[in-house]
């Protein structure tokens, strides 16, 4: 690896934190200044203004900050070049994922991934789509897979495969027979949404809009932070809720829930999420045309499970 000392800056800079950047490179934050204290020692002068809470750039250290950005995409080619020279897929990645997606599709996509290349080592770091797009922003993590479509501009946002979203009910409910629903005649029931910033709760809230209501006028009983939460609820008849056909295959087939579609039906996408500017590795290009391939392979519609 290149000049340790230059790596730290250059996180530092890009973050324009000392916190951030000792998370992202899993190092003490002592152990960061010291990093950039020798830095600077070796130049002979500051690279960071240092303020009250803040940080920032001095002007040497915007020029230093911009030669090592072509320093590290240099480095990056000469690794990719060495490395499909001589047939070598090693390396490691950060991967981004919505809550929803880590707990009920990559664990077989990664399974899947690591017989194929065991040498690639991936670590996976789980939030809401909010979180994982912010991290994508601040260059913590190298792909993110999420749940609906990414509008930024900085970000490149790509369908893996659609997702139907269906309304869930303990098997005992008066609308468990129903073939179909009205998104409106769920508002005579408490309803059991997902926490703000969660893909699953702005889908539902643009379906609303789409039918003529506000979220506001659900009968809100609970907000709670995971799938498995919310089911747990939905199944103690605490609430009704809608939820991801991905999420919900185990309680169908045991019976302990009961799901019907929408009318009309409610999809969205889970996507891949990438920097448009980030050199691209073979070692990411490996990963996503594998995942592309999975998800084409293993599209689960909701025909797999028992839907009324």
């Amino acid at each position: 690896m290149s000049d340790r000392r230059l790596q730290v800056f250059q996180t530092v800079a890009r973050l324009l934190s000392f916190t951030k950047a000792a998370e992202s490179l899993s190092m003490t934050q002592p152990a960061v200044t010291f990093q950039i204290r020798q830095l600077e020692e070796d130049f002979n002068t500051r690279l960071f203004d240092r303020g009250h809470n803040k940080i920032g750039l001095t002007e040497t250290g915007k020029r230093v900050y911009e030669y090592s950005e072509r320093i590290f995409v240099l480095y990056s080619e000469m690794q990719e070049v060495v490395k499909e020279m001589t047939g070598d897929v090693t390396g490691a990645l950060v991967l981004g994922a919505s809550t929803t997606i880590a707990e009920y599709m990559l664990p077989a996509l990664l399974g899947s991934f690591k017989q194929k290349y065991p040498e690639i080592n991936i670590r996976l770091k789980v939030g809401n789509t909010e979180n994982v797009v912010s991290m994508m922003e601040e260059n913590l993590i190298d792909l993110g897979i999420v749940e609906g479509s990414i509008n930024n501009k900085l970000l490149l946002s790509e369908t893996c495969r659609m997702d139907q979203l269906l309304v869930i009910m303990p098997p005992h409910h008066e609308l468990a027979n129903e073939t179909s629903l009205d998104v409106h005649r769920l508002l005579a029931y408490p309803f059991i949404f997902r926490e703000v910033g969660s893909g699953t709760r702005e889908v539902i809230a643009k379906y609303l809009l789409s039918q003529g209501i506000n979220e506001s006028e659900l009968d809100n009983c609970l907000e709670l932070g995971s799938p498995e939460a919310i089911k747990g609820a939905v199944e103690a008849s605490l609430g009704l809720s809608i939820a991801s056909c991905a999420t919900v295959v185990k309680e169908l087939k045991l019976g302990t829930l009961k799901a019907v579609r929408l009318d009309p039906p409610l999809e969205r996408p889970f996507s891949f999420v990438r920097q448009r500017q980030k050199f691209r590795v073979r070692v990411l290009d490996e990963l996503l045309n594998f995942s592309r391939q999975y998800c084409q392979d293993n599209r689960q519609g909701s025909s797999s499970v028992d839907i009324k």
